[in-house]
Order: C-alpha cells, then sequence, then structure tokens
C-alpha cells in the first residue's frame, strides 16, 4: 500500500466512524422523543452521551499510547458497533427501559474520544510518510468528519422517518464495523509512530498516574491550549445544545420532524466540507488567527439568530450551509496548532485532555437546553444563545494569547 493510500484509507475510516456518530445523533434523540415523548429525558439521554466522552478524553490518553494508535482506533469502534447495535435489538425483543439504554448510551461514549484522539495522532507521520503539510492532512481528516455528517445526517433523517429510529441505530452499527476494518487493513501491525513505544514501555514502571500527569502538565503550560480549552468548552455547550436538542425540538415542532432535521445538519456538513478541504488547499497562505476569529464568528452565533427570526426551511438551510462554510477552517487549524506543539509520544494523553475539556461543557449545555425546553420558551432560549455565542468568539481578536496560533514550530519527526 502506498503512503498516500494509506493516508487516504484512515481518512476513509475515520469518515466511515464519524458517519455513524452522525446517524446515531439524528436517530437516538428521536428514537428518545418518540418513545418518551420528554424533552427533559431527551436532553439526559444526550448529556450521558457525552459526559463519559470527557472521562474517556482524561484517562484514555494514557492507555492509547501505551496500546497504540492502531488498536485504540480498532477497538472504540467495535465497542461503539456492540453497543449502539444493542439499543434495537433490546427494543424490538425484550424491552429496553431507560436505564439500560442510558448505560448503553454511557458505554459508547467511553472510548469514542480516545478512539478520535488515535487516529488524529496518526497524522504527523501519514502525512509526513505521504509527503503532505501537515495542515493539509488536519484539512482532510476534518473535511472526512465534515462529510460524514453531510452524508450520515440527511441519511438518517430520511430512514427514520421511513423505517423508525431502531432500524437506523442497527444501520449505524454496521459503520463501526466497516471502520474498523478498514484501519486494520491500513495499517498493519509492523507500522507504528516512532515514540509511542517509548511511552507504552515506560508505562509500567512510572505507573499510569503519572504518565497521566505527564499530559496535564504539559496542558497546564501551554497558554494557547489553555486558551483553547476555555473558549472551545463553552462554545461546544452551546453547540451540543443546539444539535442535541434545540434543533430535533424545532424540526420537529416548527418544521417537517426527522427529513428537515437531517437536511439541515447535512446542510451545515456540507458547507463544512468545503470549508475545511478550502482551508486545507489555502490556509497556509493566510495568517490563521484571522482565519479563526472570522471563522468563528460566522459559524456560531448566526446559526441560533436566523432560527430565532423563523424564516423558513430554504433560508435556514442556506444560513446552516454558510455557517458550515466558516466553521471547516477551525478544527483543521486547532488540530495543526496541537500536533505541531506535542511530542509524538504523549499526543494522546494531551489530545486527550484538550479535548475533554473541549466537551465538558457539552453535558451541562445539553441537559440545560432540555430542562429549559421542558416550560421556557424556544425563541428566548435562541436568542440567548446567539447573544452569549458572540461574546464568546470576540476573544481571539482581543486577548494576546491568540497570536500565538501564527507561530508555527518545527512539528518533531520520526522514523518507523
Amino acid at each position: 500500500m502506498t503512503p498516500r493510500t494509506r493516508l487516504w484509507s484512515v481518512l476513509a475510516a475515520h469518515t466511515t466512524s464519524a458517519a455513524g456518530n452522525a446517524a446515531t445523533a439524528i436517530a437516538l434523540p428521536l428514537f428518545v422523543l418518540d418513545t418518551t415523548g420528554s424533552t427533559a429525558l431527551t436532553g439526559l439521554t444526550g448529556a450521558a452521551a457525552v459526559a463519559p466522552v470527557v472521562v474517556g478524553g482524561v484517562f484514555g490518553g494514557v492507555l492509547v499510547d501505551r496500546f497504540g494508535y492502531r488498536r485504540t482506533s480498532i477497538v472504540s469502534d467495535t465497542v461503539g458497533a456492540a453497543t449502539i447495535a444493542a439499543v434495537p435489538l433490546l427494543h424490538l425483543t425484550v424491552g429496553l427501559p431507560f436505564w439500560a439504554l442510558l448505560t448503553l448510551v454511557i458505554a459508547t461514549g467511553l472510548l469514542d474520544t480516545p478512539g478520535q484522539a488515535a487516529r488524529h495522532a496518526l497524522l504527523p507521520e501519514l502525512a509526513d510518510e505521504a509527503g503532505l503539510p501537515l495542515e493539509r492532512a488536519t484539512g482532510w481528516m476534518d473535511a472526512a468528519e465534515r462529510a460524514a455528517r453531510l452524508i450520515g445526517a440527511p441519511v438518517a433523517g430520511a430512514l427514520v422517518s421511513l423505517l423508525g429510529a431502531p432500524l437506523v441505530l442497527a444501520v449505524d452499527a454496521v459503520t463501526f464495523v466497516a471502520a474498523a476494518v478498514l484501519i486494520a487493513a491500513a495499517l498493519p501491525r509492523t507500522w507504528q509512530v516512532a515514540g509511542g513505544g517509548a511511552a507504552a514501555a515506560l508505562g509500567g514502571a512510572r505507573g499510569y498516574v503519572r504518565e497521566l500527569r505527564v499530559g496535564l502538565a504539559f496542558v497546564r503550560s501551554d497558554r494557547l491550549l489553555l486558551a483553547v480549552i476555555a473558549m472551545v468548552t463553552l462554545t461546544n455547550a452551546f453547540d451540543a445544545a443546539y444539535s442535541s436538542v434545540v434543533l430535533p425540538v424545532y424540526a420537529t415542532q416548527r418544521l417537517g420532524g426527522g427529513i428537515d432535521l437531517g437536511l439541515l445538519v447535512g446542510a451545515f456538513g456540507g458547507g463544512a466540507v468545503a470549508g475545511a478541504f478550502a482551508f486545507g488547499a489555502l490556509g497556509p497562505r493566510w495568517s490563521r488567527r484571522t482565519v479563526f476569529t472570522v471563522a468563528f464568528l460566522l459559524a456560531g452565533a448566526p446559526r441560533f439568530a436566523l432560527l430565532a427570526l423563523d424564516p423558513g426551511l430554504v433560508v435556514l438551510l442556506a444560513g446552516a450551509a454558510l455557517s458550515g462554510l466558516a466553521a471547516g477552517a477551525i478544527n483543521p487549524i486547532l488540530g495543526a496548532v496541537q500536533l505541531e506543539r506535542v511530542p509524538a509520544g504523549t499526543r494522546a494523553r494531551v489530545a486527550g485532555v484538550v479535548g475533554a475539556g473541549a466537551w465538558a461543557g457539552m453535558p451541562v449545555g445539553i441537559l440545560g437546553a432540555g430542562l429549559w425546553l421542558e416550560s421556557g420558551s424556544l425563541t428566548t432560549l435562541l436568542i440567548a444563545l446567539a447573544i452569549s455565542y458572540l461574546l464568546i468568539t470576540l476573544a481571539p481578536a482581543v486577548l494576546p494569547v491568540w497570536r500565538e496560533l501564527d507561530r508555527r514550530p518545527r512539528t518533531p519527526t520520526t522514523q518507523r
């Protein structure tokens, strides 16, 4: 397998796994709304899906560095396949109590962040092997995630309307199996990231806690990473409330249900795919800080403000696509900056800490939105979220720490 084929195979696996996540994100809240009729329980389910991701990110990073990026990615998708498949299997046979659903959702989330961190940690070596700039590789991987939403969300929304959420969740399980098979085929056991082996070998001597402290200490010492975590924690809380509660409720109450929900998520994903590819091709020519600031301002608050105006599906689809186009540049910038600053042997630990910090506000956002909508106004919530998002995303334009986005240290190279 040629280096570029290997890279594209890993990207295909990441796309497939992300497509399963996107479909689950559509089918699961609609499943809970249909079976319980409660927005509070829908919010609780969304929070249960996100909370273990935070725990898995912090404590799973050490295990990823110990056991290897290839193995972790395969195990993550295999476990996800089993737990997601159990939801429709139990629902259609012996029954699925709500507590059992939450248990399966939590189990699915525990390895999700470590699995994603493992695939991202492979990028410097894959890009170096293929002779590509790291920013291009991170842009392609983010485009792969966005493409998964473009494909997975509308298809899931249509299938939920036609077949019901349980069968869609069964299809999701198949995508996770396919992703695990693709990684196993693309990366033979002999292919590894140099530096990771050293971390694994030292793991038993230093102990799990000591290795965990290495990742925590690195993040604490880096002002830019701390700023990233602080900002993204807040914006992710709003984004999670938007995607897991606000948008499903909006689509159910004011639009056509699952199909329109899938179209809106897909429109955002389609714009983001184009944005990520555009950044991968043109991003190195521009100031990262300028692109990041403008992209966040366009991608965040306008989505909530537009929903509050209730302009109809066509305008909402156009707005979602434009917001997605801007959002496509955000993750490639953050991914490249992180991979440039972190040595190979600690990538998963640091990524786990950063990812967990970024996800920490999501359960609060989801649960808070669900509780608010039990008795509060959807329009009021949308306006409050739009104003809050706007204020937060002005930070990169005014705080000096964000100037470090434009400092590009040389990425450490390794030998295989």
